[in-house]
């Protein structure tokens, strides 16, 4: 069909359009998934502040717990007060809260640490974090798998950056220094972006929409409270939070496990400060490395969901993550380690990216800041078990063996979910209320 010069004009500057927000949007989550790094300050605080592993691990477990509750606020005011407003609130919160982190270790306060860095910078991280994933979903309705994965890749590599920067900065400036500089980093790049953010015009889009064939229609979209009483809705919420519990208790422990590893490995004709710096590199680089995975398969696994569908790939991810959770704690080389958690990690980011576009085809795209920021309070809850768990077991047992095999069973369970996933019929909550 022949298109006329003004709508040629008017679709070019729609597709210009949406891919600016895109590009902002992966500014952002870059900065947002810094976070996934913390282990690598954790090693520091431990070995030169005098806190212990569980305080430590606390300021990621309040930080990953509040960001899940400050989504769904998040995701309500996106739809209420639209997406810039937003963005901009959690670029100045995430900012701030690392600067304020960086106060409370040079005070040596660790309740300054947790007020800025788990509190504010998890608020902040959540209102940042579901912004651009409801706002790409409604300008690309065409490519929800392939768009939401490419801005969530950014979230999972935003800590390949941090734990292959910030150790050197640790090492020169110290870990208060580092979150000073990193927190105003932070404040301009995504405060920055956010002015980009926009929502589409209230027509119908120049795309097709839905690339799921049983996607529910834009114009069929369900309210909130139909969405909550489906148990579809808790379906999904239940999937993600065995996906993140898993992964996120290891994504806390990555460093230490790498480090333990590497350790028979390290040269023992270095003097002991350069063993100590040849540890501490290599658990770095565990975090680094699998950090580009986790942000790989959030783009992978995503664009396979256009294809073969979110329920398959849910299913693939959660039965191969048992078997290899199984199998880790028989591993005894590195190098291999960091193969298996680099897979780990691609699974763990799949999740995040592939829910958004399952929740979207499910329940429809008009509500999806609220539907979606909700279901991510499975993020916090899972985000304060799943370390609590890895932390807990290495103080009880000295290693990390059992807190594997409970991973593994916590993904079978999430096997069997995904197998029972079926669409929703649209209004079918009423029978619930």
């Amino acid at each position: 069909m022949k298109v006329n010069p003004t709508e040629q004009k008017l679709l070019e500057h729609f597709e210009r359009k949406r891919w600016s927000i895109a590009v902002a949007a992966i500014i952002i989550q870059l900065c947002l998934g810094t976070i996934y790094a913390w282990s690598v300050f954790k090693n520091d605080l431990v070995a030169n502040h005098g806190w212990n592993e569980v305080q430590t691990s606390a300021t990621f477990m309040i930080c990953i717990g509040v960001i899940g509750l400050a989504a769904a606020f998040g995701g309500i005011l996106v739809d209420r007060k639209g997406p810039k407003f937003v963005a901009i609130i959690g670029g100045l919160l995430f900012g701030l809260g690392t600067i304020i982190g960086g106060v409370g270790i040079q005070m040596e306060n660790i309740l300054i640490l947790y007020l800025g860095y788990g509190l504010l910078g998890g608020l902040g991280n959540g209102f940042g974090y579901v912004t651009p994933i409801a706002t790409l979903i409604r300008w690309f309705p065409d490519k929800r798998g392939l768009v939401t994965g490419l801005a969530v890749m950014g979230f999972g590599a935003g800590a390949f950056f941090m734990g292959r920067i910030a150790p050197a900065n640790i090492a020169i400036w110290g870990a208060a220094t580092t979150l000073y500089v990193w927190g105003a980093i932070f404040l301009v790049l995504v405060v920055g972006a956010a002015m980009f953010f926009d929502n589409p015009p209230r027509c119908k889009l120049p795309v097709q929409s839905n690339s799921q064939p049983d996607a529910t229609p834009d114009d069929d979209s369900f309210t909130f409270a139909e969405a909550i009483h489906t148990p579809q809705w808790w379906l999904e919420w239940t999937m993600l939070f065995l996906n993140v519990t898993a992964g996120i208790g290891l994504i806390s422990q990555l460093s230490p496990i790498g480090k333990e590893l590497f350790r028979p490995l390290a040269d023992s004709g270095l003097s002991p400060e350069g063993l100590i710096i040849a540890i501490d590199a290599a658990g770095g680089l565990v975090v680094a490395i699998a950090s580009i995975f986790n942000g790989l398969g959030r783009l992978f696994w995503a664009w396979l969901s256009d294809g073969i569908g979110r329920k398959m790939v849910f299913s693939t991810m959660f039965l191969s993550q048992a078997v290899l959770y199984i199998i880790v704690p028989h591993l005894n080389n590195y190098y291999v380690f960091m193969v298996v958690a680099c897979y780990l990690l691609a699974c763990y980011g799949g999740g995040f990216a592939t829910m958004p576009a399952f929740a979207a085809d499910s329940f429809g795209s008009e509500n999806i800041g609220r539907i979606y920021g909700t279901m991510l309070t499975a993020w916090g809850v899972a985000g304060v078990l799943g370390p609590f768990i890895f932390s807990y077991v290495k103080e009880v047992t000295g290693g990390f063996v059992w807190a594997l095999y409970i991973a593994a069973g916590l993904l079978v369970v999430g096997f069997i979910l995904s197998r029972q996933y079926k669409k929703p019929k649209h209004r079918a909550w009423v029978h619930f209320a």
